[in-house]
Order: C-alpha cells, then sequence, then structure tokens
C-alpha cells in the first residue's frame, strides 16, 4: 500500500510550499476583502512604525534600517508565507543577537550573518523541519524569552535616564556596573519624557486599548520636546535623521574564514526566526481557527531574511503582537500584510524629516513596555510550579541568557530538556518476571500484572523462564537488561520475552538484546521473544539480531509463546 500511495504522495509535496496568498486569490478576492485589509494594514502599519526604530536602536543600528526590515521583509513574509495573517519584521527576539554581531564583527558581519540564516531558514523549510517546533520545550522558549525581555530593558535604561555615558558594555553585568557609575548624570528632561511616555501607553492600554498606544505616546513625546525646549537626546542629534529614499542593493563580501566566524550567530538568528515566525502563526491559528503551512512559512521567512541584508537591512520574523493586532483589526488575507509594509515605506518617504525631533527617552519607554510584554510573568509563574525538572531548564535556560550567551542558553536548555525526558522515560520502562519484583527506574515494585501474573508464574512448567519487558528500550534504559541478567542464577533450558508492550528499540537497546540472547545460547537455553512489535521487530532484523538459525523464535502472543516453551522442553514428545 505504501509503494502505490509513494507517487501521489511525492507528486503533490510541491502544494506544501504554495504561499496563503496564492490560495487566498484562488478561493476569490473581493472588493470588500481589500477594505478589510487595508484598515488593518494601515492599523498594524501604525503600530509597527515606532517598534521598529526603537528595535533597531535597542540592537545598536540606526533607525532607518529597522524601517527598511519592516518594509521589505514584513512584504516578503506576508506574500510568500504559509500563514494568512502574518506580520513580519524585526522584533525584540534579535535585539541581543544583532547587538552582539554588530559589537563582534561590526554591522557588515550581520548583514552576512543575516544572509546566510536566510538561506538556512530556506533549506530548513525546503527540508521539512518546520513540524519540529512541537520539540522545543516550552521551558526553554519562555526562559530565553523572559531573558531577553530583561536584556532590553537593560539596554533602554542609558537612554530611560538620559545618562551620559561614552560607551555601553555589551555585557549585562558590565553594562549595569557602567550605569551605576554614571548614575550621577542623569538628565531630568529624559526621565520626565520617557515617564510621560510610559504613563500615556500604560493608561491608553486601560481606557482606550484600541488606541496606538505607542505611536501616540512618541508623537505626544516629540510635540513635548519641541514645544517646551527640552535638552533631550532625539534620532536627529545621534543618527542625523531617517533618509527619505528607498534602499539600494548591495551584495556583502564573503570569505570562508568570514563565513566560518559567522556560522554561529547565523545559526543563532536561524532559529530565532524559525521558532518566533512558527510561534507566531500557531498563534494565529488558534485565533482565526485557521492552519499555516510551517516549512512554506520557513522558505519565506529565508527568502524575507536574505532580501533584508541585501538591502542593508536586520533579522526579522513573525511578530506575534503585530499578527494579533492584524487579527483584530479584521485582516482577511495576507494582503493586509502586504499593505502593511507599503504604509510603512509611504511613511518613511513622506515623514522621514519629521522622525528626525523623537526622543530617544520615548522610544525607551517603549521599549520598556515591549520587554514587559516578552517577559510573559504569569507563564513564568506557572512554570514555577511545575516538576523540578521543568523549573530547572527554565531557570538555567534564563540565565545563561542574561549572564552569557543566547546560543549557549538554547543549547544548554534544548540537551538539558532532552536528558530530562530520557530520565523521565527511563522511569517508566520495567524489566522483570511477573508477578515479582521488577526493576523500574531507581527502585523495586511490584509488576503491573499483578495477581495474573503471579498465576502465570505459579503455572509455568519447571525449565521455562519469562521475563517481561514495559515501554522503549533505548540506551537510557539498556543497562537494566544487562542488570536483569546478572540476577538470573542457573539458565533455564527456555526463555520466553514478553515484549508486547516494547514500542521501541534503538541501537543501544538492541545491542544488551544481543549480549542476552548470546548469553542464553552460552547457557544452552532457547529463547522465544512474545508479541515483538513492527518498529522493534525491523530494528533487530536490521542490526542483525533476529536471523534464520540463530535459535531465536518468534510468538504472536504469550499464550501461543508458553505453547511452543512447553513442546521445546526436553522430555516433551515434541522435544524427542
Amino acid at each position: 500500500m505504501s509503494d502505490l500511495t509513494a507517487p501521489h504522495r511525492q507528486s503533490s509535496d510541491w502544494k506544501l510550499f504554495v504561499p496563503k496568498l496564492v490560495i487566498t486569490l484562488r478561493e476569490g478576492y473581493r472588493l470588500v476583502d481589500l477594505r478589510h485589509d487595508a484598515i488593518s494594514g494601515l492599523t498594524v502599519a501604525i503600530v509597527a512604525l515606532p517598534l521598529a526604530m526603537a528595535l533597531a536602536i535597542a540592537s545598536g543600528a540606526a533607525p532607518a534600517q529597522g524601517l527598511v526590515t519592516a518594509v521589505v521583509a514584513g512584504f516578503l513574509i506576508s506574500a510568500l508565507g504559509g500563514s494568512r495573517f502574518q506580520i513580519g519584521g524585526p522584533t525584540g527576539a534579535f535585539v541581543v543577537v544583532v547587538y552582539g554581531v554588530i559589537d563582534r564583527f561590526g554591522y557588515d558581519g550581520l548583514i552576512l550573518a543575516t544572509l546566510m540564516a536566510g538561506l538556512m531558514l530556506i533549506v530548513a523549510g525546503l527540508a521539512r523541519f518546520g513540524t519540529w517546533i512541537k520539540y522545543i520545550p516550552d521551558a526553554v522558549v519562555t526562559g530565553f524569552t523572559a531573558g531577553i525581555a530583561v536584556i532590553i530593558f537593560s539596554s533602554q535604561v542609558k537612554d530611560l535616564f538620559g545618562l551620559e555615558m561614552a560607551e555601553v558594555p555589551a555585557e549585562f553585568v558590565d553594562k549595569w556596573h557602567a550605569m551605576w557609575l554614571a548614575r550621577g548624570t542623569l538628565d531630568l528632561a529624559s526621565l520626565a519624557v520617557a515617564a510621560g511616555a510610559l504613563a500615556l501607553i500604560v493608561a491608553l492600554r486601560i481606557y482606550a486599548p484600541k488606541a496606538p498606544g505607542f505611536l501616540v505616546a512618541v508623537v505626544v513625546g516629540s510635540l513635548a520636546a519641541v514645544l517646551f525646549g527640552l535638552p533631550v537626546e532625539t534620532i536627529g542629534s545621534r543618527f542625523g535623521g531617517i533618509p527619505g529614499s528607498l534602499p539600494t542593493f548591495s551584495f556583502p563580501e564573503i570569505s570562508l574564514g568570514r563565513i566560518a566566524e559567522l556560522l554561529p550567530s547565523a545559526f543563532t538568528i536561524a532559529f530565532l526566526a524559525g521558532v518566533e515566525s512558527l510561534l507566531s502563526a500557531m498563534v494565529a491559528d488558534g485565533m482565526t481557527g485557521r492552519r499555516h503551512r510551517s516549512n512554506c512559512e520557513l522558505v519565506a521567512q529565508g527568502i524575507a531574511n536574505s532580501a533584508s541584508a541585501l538591502v542593508g537591512g536586520l533579522p526579522a520574523t513573525g511578530a506575534i503582537a503585530r499578527t494579533a493586532t492584524n487579527i483584530r483589526s479584521g485582516a482577511r488575507s495576507p494582503v493586509s500584510g502586504m499593505l502593511h509594509a507599503v504604509f510603512l515605506m509611504l511613511f518613511m518617504l513622506v515623514a522621514a524629516p519629521l522622525a528626525s525631533y523623537i526622543p530617544l527617552a520615548a522610544l525607551a519607554a517603549v521599549l520598556v513596555v515591549v520587554a514587559w510584554n516578552m517577559s510573559e510573568i504569569d507563564r513564568f509563574r506557572q512554570l514555577m510550579t511545575a516538576p523540578i525538572g521543568d523549573r530547572l531548564v527554565l531557570l538555567v535556560t534564563f540565565a545563561l541568557t542574561v549572564l552569557v550567551d543566547l546560543t549557549v542558553a538554547i543549547e544548554v536548555g534544548v540537551v538539558l530538556s532532552a536528558v530530562l525526558f530520557m530520565h523521565r522515560m527511563s522511569e517508566v520502562v520495567a524489566i522483570g518476571q511477573p508477578g515479582a519484583t521488577i526493576i523500574e527506574g531507581d527502585e523495586e515494585e511490584e509488576a503491573v500484572s499483578g495477581r495474573a501474573g503471579r498465576r502465570e508464574a505459579d503455572d509455568l512448567p519447571d525449565g521455562v523462564q519469562v521475563f517481561e519487558m514495559r515501554g522503549p528500550l533505548f540506551f537510557g534504559v539498556a543497562l537494566r537488561l544487562a542488570e536483569t541478567m546478572d540476577r538470573i542464577g542457573k539458565p533455564p533450558a527456555v526463555y520466553v520475552l514478553r515484549m508486547r508492550e516494547v514500542p521501541l528499540i534503538d541501537s543501544s537497546g538492541a545491542a544488551k538484546l544481543r549480549e542476552f540472547l548470546a548469553h542464553a545460547r552460552r547457557g544452552g537455553s532457547t529463547v522465544i521473544l512474545s508479541g515483538l512489535q513492527r518498529q522493534p521487530r525491523r530494528t533487530l532484523i536490521a542490526m542483525h539480531v533476529l536471523h534464520p538459525g540463530d535459535g531465536i523464535h518468534l510468538a504472536p502472543d504469550f499464550r501461543t509463546a508458553l505453547e511452543r516453551a512447553r513442546e521445546m522442553l526436553p522430555g516433551s514428545a515434541a522435544g524427542t
């Protein structure tokens, strides 16, 4: 059956990469849909305008580069992606990575790393890694997201208080130490603008939640700074304003040495872009009842990041908050995300001179709110009530993100989660005789078969010994089989291994089972495997543990295995 369906399945594989835009247009796109998409696109653009600039500044880049990213990458993510409602652009998750790459390798290094990450994402999508998002533990995602929130907040303290610092260290502890030493340079005007903008954002969220709080706070802060002549640092004074023209393509210089040193950073960018975009798409699915195409989404993210790099932009991914705003504003299709990018481009071309008056303290207030939203305090608290292993993963990932490096945090978090999972799986594996004490985890307890198992053990003829296995026989529990073998005294004439509840065997489990079978043969014992499932059977045959003439017998069930065992005993009719 599988051979007959394989060609059909392969011929339809390409459909997994058809963008949702194409599907939407095939279904029929009407004028009323365009009107809804235009309204939602404009709403999201208003929200994204201050965010794009603020996130770029926090990342150590110019505000114009954040806007370019939102325009170019945002348009391509919506046009080519696998989600109907995804809004792409720069996000808080990249702030730490981008800042570190620029600090170590310069902006040219960031462009090359982003281009490499884009290619990685395209390959990951074509290789269908999009479905792997479900294997990233919640504790790891929450830990590094909360850690990023802390780092973003820390990066904005200087502008919040208007501190005068020649250089801000990149490392978390050094950064706070330097800011503490500069506490005497606190600027009351910057603090007033930041506090006012922050209070306005919070008030609008409470009393007018539909209002574009970020944009209103930035506009009011800019007007206050101009009208009252406040001596605060602005986009114009630090960056010289925003260019009112479209970006041009430029290809970065590439060498093998440069690629090698940027590879870890590129992998981190690709990982974050993939994870956050798919999480955002999943949130959109939950809000709308639709289903996204994860691998198509990864390919779109890869193309968008490559294009962003070629126009001097930043890494981009799906933005959960902006995607949710898009849905709540009545979006009907990916056209809303494309229009959001078009509106941002118009804002950039028309209102570029006005952006020079935006106080950095007001943008810092915006990012403080972004950091608070990213921290997911409620989710963090909930995970702190989980079993101790999950709490350990959460806290280790969080601490490494803040104090060491995001890449290290993700790697250690995932590995620690995998070890924790294997430990938990090993605790549910049991090997022993039915009705007797069996080895389970690090303790001994009565076999699940209970009274029935004891009756079976009592009814066994002399010379037959039964062992029951329960759970996956993988490397984490393979030694358990060796421990069971060590407890066996005089070998019986026939071993019956009940394997009906063994769904999986890996190479280590197969190797230990081979040792058990060899031990049985040396003692003159015959072995019957009862109820062997499909995957264990395939693995044992492939690894030459089972092969004709090896004296190992298979029985479909335990009753048949016992009948064959009686026939094999010395003195039986079949045995003689």
